[in-house]
């Protein structure tokens, strides 16, 4: 992301500046057309779509539970729930930039460098902590932490609670808006291949877990892969703030191998042990019952992969930080040996100021 530069002229509308700089307000405009549609009869049966989530089950009262209760499943109106809130995640975004995230940047005075990557933690420190909490009230209310076997019991998954339903829809909304910030904050080229692949592998498990109906597992790891994360994003915004911040990089480095390890088990258990042993193993679409053989190897293989991706990374991103921090020693140590020994004497000090009195 580069550092924006405010001009008294105004560029040419629809022009590539003119763009950039008001894409936040173009993003409104449309999302209102959509909120305007549900105002008019004509119009509201198609923005509907657009803004309430789509497919509801209504399931009547039981013995079991008193109250009638509203599930929901996918299908392919789920594109435009999704599209709407790319344009929400857009907007959100704007604000956060500039209300916020500027702000600090005018008063730190970072470098280019370091407003880029100020920006990028920013804004996703902000999204993982908001998904992290949403995400544990979810497992908490739905019972999925008391309950390790919700897992895989039950399974396919066809049927969600709102609340779970809608967390996917925004999670995908999120990672889609990430597309279009490559172009609105003026990302450089050597930095779009990086950002692709981390968007692509986001949005690549997320629809993987909502397509093939695992998204209690998705959740879990989810939930467990953004409070990793979160802390690395903050730990990064203090080490910008005060460079010998360090503690934070220390504590991500263990949760973060702790997590690579829990993300294994979880996997292993569930879909290895758990989906392995289900009586249904019968590929079924009209059921979303995709509990065979060759998914389960599928499943794993690609959070294996990830996961041996991602320890890869963090590898590389250790010995470069040991790098630096054993080339630095020595010139810090340099330093401090010439100050030293140009340090005077207490006898020296004496005569210098004899004379400076005299």
């Amino acid at each position: 992301m580069a550092i924006r530069k405010k001009s008294n002229k105004n560029p040419p509308v629809l022009s590539h500046e003119f763009v950039v700089q008001n894409h936040a307000d173009i993003v409104s405009c449309v999302a209102m057309v959509f909120l305007l549609g549900l105002m008019f009869e004509i119009t509201a049966k198609a923005a509907v779509i657009f803004v309430t989530l789509q497919y509801n089950v209504t399931i009547p009262a039981t013995e079991q539970s008193a109250e009638t209760v509203s599930l929901y499943y996918y299908g392919f109106k789920d594109l435009a729930t999704i599209f709407f809130y790319m344009l929400v995640a857009i907007i959100v975004h704007a604000i956060i930039q500039e209300y916020v995230l500027d702000k600090i940047n005018r008063k730190m005075h970072f470098s280019k460098t370091k407003h880029s990557k100020f920006n990028e933690s920013g804004q996703l420190s902000a999204f993982y902590f908001f998904s992290c909490v949403w995400g544990a009230s979810i497992l908490v209310s739905e019972n999925y932490v008391s309950d390790p076997t919700s897992l895989w019991k039950d399974y396919p998954h066809t049927l969600i609670p709102f609340q779970m339903k809608f967390f996917y829809i925004s999670q995908l909304a999120y990672w889609f808006h990430a597309f279009p910030e490559l172009y609105f904050q003026k990302t450089k080229k050597e930095d779009i291949p990086r950002q692709l692949v981390y968007i692509g592998l986001y949005l690549f498990h997320i629809a993987g877990a909502y397509i093939l109906n695992l998204t209690h597992l998705g959740l879990v790891l989810l939930v467990l892969h953004y409070f990793v994360e979160f802390l690395f994003h903050i730990s990064r915004l203090f080490y910008f703030s005060d460079e010998k911040y360090q503690k934070g990089f220390s504590v991500w480095a263990v949760l973060f191998v702790l997590g690579r390890l829990l993300t294994l088990i979880l996997s292993v258990l569930t879909v290895g042990f758990g989906l392995a042993r289900a009586e249904n193993q019968v590929l079924d679409f009209s059921t979303g019952n995709f509990n065979v053989l060759g998914f389960r190897i599928g499943v794993l293989a690609s959070i294996c992969a990830t996961q041996a991706f991602m320890m890869w990374k963090f590898i590389n991103f250790q010995l470069r930080r040991w790098r630096e921090h054993s080339s630095s020693q020595p010139q810090s140590q340099k330093k401090k040996f010439v100050t030293a020994k140009g340090k005077p004497s207490k006898k020296e000090r004496a005569i210098l100021n004899q004379c400076l009195q005299v």
